[in-house]
């Protein structure tokens, strides 16, 4: 048998071992933008409408006539360790909107930001986010790396009983416009890792506006090509893809200037350096370009096509002819701080867009319900229209 004072000093060792695996388990997750997230169905109260101090930054997918779904970043007094990524859901075509049904909130001092929703042609809805730690560089909200994340769900028609896969780390950077699917059955990321030095060190040559694609329907993502944008140039990229009907692609991309743009004319593997539009101008903010079930192509963007009015005069616009020219003019909402417009179309035909009003002070995520008809009068002709909904509203202090 063994002695006591043996039995006394294996128990010692297994409390020790044990210690120092909770302890090196605590400080990954304080400090590793690279462990999975916590996904909360249960909101913690600092998390609720009435005491979130800061929201922006929205992204919305219909998945069916009635079904929508949107998602957004919150938590803390702004861009900090503090934020999560929360989603909502809508089941009346955004006439009334849940409370937040779920929020990603990694541990400690990383950040969940940036989400982004997508419905591929399977049907199935991915919500995508990216993660990384908050530094004391400048940018704090930059770490030199972050990382694109998602999940997906095979039933969203179930709305707020929907499930959702575990999280999934994709590649570093980040996404905060929709991926497409091309006429070659490829998933398209816009991934983006900025060009400002930080925590991480990754070579000049992996930074900017880059395109990740995948060729089994989601299962792996690999890099695929990488668009230049002159260092003087080079802010958060948040570029759009378009596949032209030449089947060239088209990148715009959001620069210190506004608006450039790079193409590509081998399937996305190499791109020319980003130089500005010839047509379209905008502020240094995020803007959307989509392809609508019709041809034409969809912009949404703060102002006319081709003037810079700053954060003011959120607009929506169609061209029939590749971006060259544009039609129409709706404006969706005429107040000043509207920015960072995202959305897709449903299956009818009907466009859906988000977008957020005063970030720190309104804290009002949009919603706007509207078709092409509408856009090229210029005005709501169409029965169901609705520009200005308000989906989510925070409103602590």
């Amino acid at each position: 048998m063994k002695s006591i004072a043996t039995i006394t000093v294996q128990i010692y060792c297994i409390i020790f071992a044990i210690c120092v695996q909770c302890e090196g388990q605590s400080n990954q997750d304080l400090t590793d933008p690279l462990q999975p997230p916590v996904i909360l169905t249960e909101l913690p109260e600092p998390y609720n409408d009435e005491n979130r101090l800061f929201q922006g930054i929205p992204s919305l997918q219909p998945t069916s006539n009635e079904r929508l779904w949107l998602t957004w970043f919150s938590g803390g007094r702004g861009e900090t360790c503090e934020n999560i990524v929360l989603l909502a859901t809508s089941g009346d075509r955004g006439e009334t909107w849940s409370k937040p049904i779920m929020a990603i909130d990694p541990p400690g001092v990383v950040r969940a930001f940036d989400s982004s929703l997508w419905q591929d042609p399977r049907g199935r809805l991915w919500l995508f986010w990216s993660q990384g730690e908050e530094t004391q560089n400048n940018p704090t909200i930059w770490d030199g790396r972050a990382g694109v994340w998602c999940m997906t769900c095979d039933h969203p028609e179930l709305g707020e009983k929907a499930v959702w896969s575990e999280p999934r780390r994709l590649c570093d950077g980040i996404m905060n416009n929709q991926p497409i699917a091309d006429s070659q059955g490829r998933y398209l990321l816009p991934v983006s890792v900025w060009r400002f030095d930080s925590k991480y060190f990754i070579p000049h040559t992996d930074r900017g506006a880059l395109v990740y694609a995948s060729e089994d329907e989601g299962k792996t993502f690999s890099r695929l090509g990488r668009a230049e944008v002159p260092k003087e140039d080079s802010v958060f990229d948040e570029h759009n893809l378009i596949e032209k009907r030449d089947g060239s692609f088209w990148m715009t991309i959001r620069t210190r200037y506004g608006l450039g743009e790079s193409f590509s004319t081998d399937g996305g593997r190499t791109w020319t350096v980003a130089a500005p539009s010839t047509v379209l101008k905008h502020t240094c903010s995020r803007f959307m370009i989509r392809r609508l079930q019709s041809g034409r192509l969809l912009l949404v963007k703060n102002g006319n096509y081709n003037e810079d009015v700053g954060r003011t005069k959120m607009m929506a616009f169609l061209s029939e002819d590749e971006g060259q020219t544009w039609l129409g003019g709706l404006l969706l909402d005429d107040r000043p701080e509207v920015s960072y417009p995202n959305g897709n179309q449903a299956e009818d035909g009907t466009i859906y867009v988000t977008w957020d009003y005063a970030r720190y002070g309104g804290k009002e995520i949009m919603v706007a319900r509207f078709t092409e008809e509408d856009i090229l009068a210029g005005k709501a002709v169409s029965q169901n229209s609705k520009l200005k909904i308000v989906a989510n509203k925070a409103t602590g202090k």
